[in-house]
């Protein structure tokens, strides 16, 4: 079955980049002059998804906000006669056929997902998570699509992490297929031991999930940090029918995190058609005088 559904948690605190996202969604910070789900969005686009579901909460209306139309802007750019930027801004509410639910309680990734199951229905579908944007040259999440349609089975975006900040991710049990595709029979939320870690392989921003995700969600507790984990979830999937395991290409940038965020805003930049070659010269200049 075709994949055509996604889902974007995008509930989160933003607890890390505060007090930027005190009022505004870390989800919303700009890359440049989009915001960073944009890009989550127009990725999942890239890779053929038609409809995608954004989880939020209390205080996240920018989002809704900005995937809508905005008749009092769009009159005044055409009345000034700036038809470019009025495409564009038209243009971000046909991107998809794009839904909200709210996740009333902040239980967890887990938590979060399993607020999707009405909108998935009896359907395999691609989880990007909010915090991650990708950029490269093929979308991460139209890789995983691949995969999926190859091997039948649940698919995992990975990378290997360094070795001192595998305790802040998931650490995968792996087996080598062939090029960048792995078989996923194992893993662990957050290995606070040596013994714990069983690779440096880590989900880091992507994946595709099978309907019965949902059931095993039901029946998982509290883990991590008294959350119920994804990877707790997706651990039991994988003990019992093996997950796919993608080292995706691209560049990741971890939009909750400060460095992450000043990474993408100027890589982005430097490659931006309106301003990347005055900005090249102004890193140059900068660099010069560090």
């Amino acid at each position: 079955m075709k994949i055509t559904k996604a889902v974007i948690p995008a509930a989160g605190l933003g607890t890390r980049v505060l007090p930027a996202t005190k009022a505004m969604p870390k989800e919303m910070l700009p890359i440049v002059d989009k915001p960073a789900i944009q890009y989550i969005v127009e990725e999942a686009v890239n890779s053929g998804i038609t409809d995608i579901l954004i989880i939020t909460n209390r205080g996240k209306g920018l989002i809704e906000d900005h995937f809508d139309r905005a008749p009092e802007l769009e009159y005044a750019l055409t009345s000034r006669g700036k038809t470019d930027i009025y495409d564009e801004i038209v243009n971000i509410s046909k991107l998809a056929k794009i839904y909200f639910v709210r996740q009333k309680e902040t239980k967890g990734l887990g938590h979060a997902i399993n607020c999707a199951r009405d909108f998935v229905g009896g359907e395999s579908f691609a989880v990007l998570y909010g915090d991650d944007v990708i950029m490269g040259e093929e979308p991460a999440c139209g890789q995983l699509i691949r995969a999926y349609e190859e091997y039948g089975k649940g698919v995992l975006g990975i990378k290997k992490v360094p070795e001192a900040d595998i305790s802040k991710y998931s650490s995968l049990k792996v087996e080598h297929i062939k090029n960048n595709v792995f078989n996923c029979t194992d893993m662990i939320e957050k290995p606070q031991t040596p013994e714990d870690v069983l690779s440096l392989y880590s989900i880091l921003g992507r994946c595709i999930l099978p309907p019965e995700i949902f059931d095993i969600l039901d029946n998982t507790k509290p883990g991590a940090g008294g959350e119920i984990q994804l990877t707790d979830a997706m651990c039991d999937l994988a003990r019992q029918k093996g997950m796919t395991a993608v080292e995706y290409t691209g560049t990741r940038y971890d939009m909750g995190n400060k460095l992450g965020i000043m990474q993408a805003a100027v890589e982005t930049a430097l490659k931006h058609a309106e301003i990347g070659e005055n900005f090249k010269a102004y890193i140059k200049e900068l660099a010069a005088s560090l």
